[in-house]
C-alpha cells in the first residue's frame, strides 16, 4: 500500500508519461505538478517506487516509466478514488448515438467509432450471440418464382438475412403459409428455445420440403451471423501511437483479434460483473496481449449480453478510456 505522497508522484509520473511518451524526471515533476514537496524528497520518493518495482529507468541517463505494477496501482486508485465513474463531459454522445442507429447493428458500428474517437484506441464492440436472442419476426420477401429473402428481426432490434434459391417455382401464397408457420414457431423464442419446445402440429409442419428448406436457411443465417459478432474500429489509430510506429509490433496483437472465438476468450471475465475490467500488459493471459492493456465490460444480461472493450499501449490514458467505456456500456445497454 502506497502512501499518500508516493501516490501523487506515481500518478503525476505516470499523467506526464501517458501525456508525452517520454521518461520523465524529479525535475519535470516539480516542474510541472504542484506536489508539495522539495525536489529532493520527489527524488528520493522515485528511488522508493523504483525499488518496489512501480516504475523503471530504461537507461541510466533517463527519466522513469511506469511499470505494469505502477499502473496497475494507479488504476486501482482511480477506482477506489471514484474519478473514473465520474460522468463525461460528452455524455450527450449517448442520447446522440440512440437517436442516429436506425437498428441495433448501426449502434454497435457507431458506438465502435465513436470509442475510438474518444480513446485514440482500438475499440471492439461484441454483438450478443444471436443465438440466444429471440426472434421479434420472420419475412419472407418473393424476389421472384425461384428465389425468396429470408428477414429476421431479432427484439434487440437486429436485422438478419439470406436469399433463398428454389428448384421449383414458388408461389406468394406458400411463402406467405411458410412464413406465418415460421413465426408461430420463432415469435417471442430464441434458437436454443425452439429446439426444445417444438409441439407436434409444428414437428410435422415442418417435414414439409418447402418448410424445412427455408428453415435450414433461416437456422444459416443465424449461425452465419453469430461468428460475425465482433466489430473493430481503430487499427490505423493504434498505428499512430509510438508503441506500434512499426506495424510488426501490432502483428500479434492482430493475430488474435482477427479469430472471433480466440476473441471471445479473451474478454471472458468481462461477463462476470457489473464494472468494467482492466487488464493491465502481462495481466493478460495471453502473451502476444503482453503489452498492450484490455478495458472491458458486459452489456445487456445473461445469454443475451455482449461485450464493449478498448484495447490500447499499457500507457494509456486510463480515466478517460475507463468513462468512454461505460459510456458506450450505457448507449448499448437498453438498446
Amino acid at each position: 500500500m502506497l502512501s499518500d505522497r508516493r501516490q501523487r508522484v506515481l500518478s503525476a509520473l505516470i499523467e506526464e508519461y501517458v501525456a508525452r511518451a517520454l521518461p520523465v524526471g524529479s525535475r519535470t515533476l516539480v516542474e510541472r505538478y504542484k506536489l508539495g514537496v522539495s525536489p529532493a524528497t520527489v527524488r528520493n520518493e522515485l528511488s522508493v517506487l523504483e525499488d518496489a518495482g512501480y516504475i523503471v529507468q530504461p537507461h541510466t541517463s533517463a527519466g522513469r516509466i511506469p511499470t505494469d505494477v505502477g499502473y496497475r496501482a494507479f488504476v486501482d486508485e482511480l477506482l477506489e478514488s471514484g474519478l473514473a465513474t465520474d460522468e463525461l463531459p460528452y455524455s450527450d454522445t449517448v442520447e446522440e448515438l440512440k437517436r442516429n442507429a436506425s437498428e441495433l447493428d448501426d449502434l454497435i458500428e457507431r458506438t465502435s467509432v465513436a470509442l475510438t474517437r474518444l480513446t485514440d484506441c482500438l475499440s471492439i464492440v461484441l454483438a450478443p450471440s444471436v443465438l440466444a436472442l429471440h426472434i421479434r419476426q420472420i419475412s419472407l420477401i418473393s424476389l421472384s418464382v425461384h428465389r425468396a429473402l429470408v428477414v429476421l428481426v431479432t427484439e434487440d432490434g437486429q436485422v438478419l438475412n439470406r436469399s433463398v434459391e428454389f428448384s421449383e417455382e414458388v408461389s406468394s401464397d406458400d411463402l406467405a403459409a411458410v412464413q406465418n408457420l415460421l413465426n408461430d414457431v420463432f415469435a417471442g423464442r430464441s434458437l436454443t428455445e425452439v429446439r426444445d419446445r417444438i409441439d407436434l402440429e409444428a414437428a410435422e409442419a415442418l417435414g414439409d420440403p418447402l418448410v424445412r428448406l427455408v428453415l435450414e436457411e433461416v437456422m444459416y443465417c443465424l449461425q452465419e451471423s453469430d461468428t460475425g459478432r465482433a466489430h473493430r474500429i481503430g487499427v490505423s489509430t493504434l498505428l499512430r501511437q509510438p508503441e506500434f510506429s512499426h506495424a510488426q509490433a501490432l502483428l500479434p496483437i492482430m493475430q488474435i483479434l482477427e479469430d472471433d472465438a480466440v476473441l471471445l476468450h479473451v474478454f471472458d471475465d468481462a461477463t462476470a460483473g457489473i464494472g468494467p475490467i482492466v487488464r493491465i500488459g502481462h495481466e493478460n493471459n495471453d502473451e502476444a496481449l503482453s503489452g498492450v492493456s484490455v478495458v472491458a465490460t458486459q452489456y445487456g444480461r445473461g445469454e443475451a449480453a455482449g461485450v464493449v472493450a478498448v484495447i490500447g499501449p499499457t500507457r494509456m490514458d486510463y480515466s478517460k478510456v475507463i468513462k468512454a467505456v461505460r459510456l458506450a456500456q450505457s448507449a448499448l445497454q437498453d438498446s
